[in-house]
């Protein structure tokens, strides 16, 4: 995939102009300088140290190379509710892990379904990763400069993330915000524990249905660590239904942790446009709260 500028000004250099109007990193544009043909002036190849003139056509080809380590592709269905030559949002299913283990090398992965549908080669650039037990929206990039720039928003205002949760009894009050520090449990290779010298976290909570004895909740992560949501809802005496790791593993009631990626919205890192996107909430943590998937958040 190729980025296209006009040069707005005259005797700017070309290194210069890549990393201060493409945004391109400078390790980024050491890698394209090894490339022949990756950069184009005018459609003719350029040194960095090119001066340009204004209205100047750069031209700077971000495609990954290819994978030396390729990803075995998984031929399967994906809900794929947005996609363009720089990023896709795919609304992932459970229990579908991310990335591959090896613990399980043979397991379908959401790394092997993109392979295949993406074509051999793949460098796989998950976003906002989720859970294998964890369902909805999540954004992958598809070239190392997107995932970058996709990167530096994702613990900002400009990439907004809203879940949807299930959680045990009811929960009170009705809504609140949860701060409570996050650190490694030295017991365990996976789990986390709240404890003192954690990193800062910090999750709002809203109530929208109580059914049954389950509260469904708007959750908003205000920062970004694993397994945040879980282990603050445990916090506070309300695990989510189903979760194994924080409260009680119950496959009858629901497999997995009823947790949902139900709303991104977040700036496209190439042309600005603002991405308001969302999935609707899944069967199994619908039938929780006594009803049918509700439709897609506003």
């Amino acid at each position: 995939m190729v980025l296209r500028q006009k040069a707005e000004e005259d005797g700017v250099a070309l290194g210069e102009f890549l990393r201060r109007r493409m945004g391109l990193s400078s390790t980024l544009i050491k890698q394209l300088k090894r490339r022949p043909g990756a950069l184009l002036v005018n459609g003719q190849a350029a040194f960095t140290s090119a001066l340009l003139r204004r209205g100047d056509v750069v031209a700077a080809d971000l495609s990954d190379p290819p994978n030396p380590r390729p990803i075995p592709p998984t031929p399967m269905a994906l809900d794929i509710v947005y996609e363009d030559q720089w990023l896709l949002v795919v609304n992932k299913a459970a229990p579908l892990p991310v990335h591959h283990s090896s613990f399980a090398p043979e397991e379908a992965t959401l790394a092997g379904a993109l392979a295949a549908y993406l074509g051999p080669g793949l460098t796989f650039h998950p976003v906002n990763r989720l859970d294998r037990g964890t369902t909805g929206l999540m954004v992958v990039a598809k070239c190392s400069h997107v995932h970058h720039l996709l990167t530096v928003q994702l613990h900002t205002g400009r990439f907004f993330r809203e879940y949807r949760g299930v959680a045990l009894g009811r929960v009170d009050p009705p809504a609140g915000t949860i701060r409570l520090p996050i650190a490694r449990d030295p017991a365990s290779p996976i789990k986390r524990r709240v404890a003192p010298d954690g990193a800062p976290a910090v999750t709002d909570y809203e109530t929208l249905a109580f059914s049954g004895g389950y509260t469904l909740l708007r959750l908003l992560p205000r920062t970004g660590r694993t397994h945040q949501l879980r282990l603050h809802l445990a916090a506070i005496g309300h695990p989510l239904a189903g979760d194994w790791l924080y409260g009680t593993e119950d496959p009858a009631l629901i497999p997995r942790p009823a947790l949902h990626s139900a709303r991104l919205s977040l700036r496209h890192p190439i042309t600005g446009a603002l991405l308001e996107l969302s999935a609707p909430l899944p069967a199994d943590m619908a039938r929780l709260v006594g009803g049918a998937p509700s439709p897609a958040p506003p």
